[in-house]
């Protein structure tokens, strides 16, 4: 192995699972150099770590605070990436769970498996506890069979050519250097962004599906509604990417999908929470897209990244 390789893993208000995180990823077969964590707001930091001396019995793990105000999805990354020497970045999420001790190699073998790829996203699996309907959303977006996504293929994929996940994705650090790295500022899909921009300048984009993290939500519908409304927003701040792309009939595709699934499963019960979640998501996502034209106040209780809007 003779790439370098750092994490970073960006929290905020962190709770144990953090613990477990870390310790999975000092675990690995391809070992990581450092492990940067980028947190948002100091004292929720504190608040689990002080005093445990779990940070300190790590030599590579480095920490650093952004406030709320400051954070943003691609800004705090790109922040963090200025933090690293490696060849090799890998951005991960503090819910997310490495499934063995082979994930980083994994997304550095799909990462290296040929020339022009610049980033390698993993495989998200259901939590245990996770409902059915988001269990099956995993497996619609995140299948088994691994693939890699070119410019070609956006005549047959539409948007989907474009997803990579920063819930856990490895990057290729010259490539992203020479990229500009993250757009300057994201409200949300700082990752879908930078792989749109790199399939656009011929690099490719590896679904790395041997590369497992436990990763999934059980949302309320207002916590659907505001995602989905940040969704919008980012794909109205950048139309260069978007405009050529649909994503409301991938939408109703996995509407459709999940429904079936549910009837055949037995869990029709779950079908209710299906849909007045779904007009949630397309609520939220149809403001989102129309932000402009929407008071500020309105834009900040919609949104669920309120410091992007200070």
């Amino acid at each position: 192995m003779q790439q370098s390789v750092d994490v970073i893993i960006l929290t905020y208000k962190p709770q144990k699972q953090v613990f477990r995180l870390i310790e999975a990823l000092e675990k690995q077969t391809c070992p990581v150099h450092k492990l940067i964590i980028m947190n948002t707001e100091e004292k929720y930091f504190n608040a689990l770590f002080y005093g445990t001396g779990f940070i300190e019995k790590y030599k590579n793990i480095e920490v650093h605070h952004v406030s709320e105000r400051e954070f943003d999805h691609a800004g705090t990354r790109t922040k963090a990436a200025g933090y690293s020497g490696a060849d090799i970045l890998v951005f991960m999420t503090q819910d997310a769970l490495p499934a063995d001790e082979t994930l980083i190699e994994a997304l550095v073998a799909a990462l290296l498996q040929e020339q022009k790829v610049a980033a390698a996203y993993a495989r998200q699996l259901p939590y245990p506890d996770c409902r059915e309907t988001e269990r099956f959303t995993r497996g619609f977006n995140y299948p088994a069979e691994p693939m890699m996504k070119s410019y070609a293929d956006i005549d047959r994929m539409g948007i989907k050519t474009f997803m990579c996940s920063n819930v856990c994705a490895a990057y290729d650090r010259a490539v992203f250097d020479a990229l500009g790295g993250f757009v300057k500022r994201a409200v949300f899909n700082e990752d879908m962004l930078y792989a749109a921009k790199a399939v656009k300048a011929g690099f490719r984009i590896a679904y790395a599906a041997q590369a497992r993290v436990f990763h999934s939500h059980n949302y309320t519908c207002m916590q659907q509604f505001r995602r989905n409304f940040d969704l919008g927003v980012s794909q109205a701040e950048h139309p260069e990417v978007f405009a050529e792309v649909s994503s409301e009939s991938e939408g109703i595709r996995l509407v459709r999908d999940t429904a079936r699934h549910l009837r055949k499963t037995g869990n029709t019960g779950q079908i209710p929470y299906l849909i007045v979640s779904s007009a949630c998501k397309y609520m939220g996502y149809l403001l989102g897209t129309h932000y402009k034209r929407l008071p500020y106040g309105i834009i900040k209780w919609c949104s669920s990244s309120k410091g992007y809007w200070a």
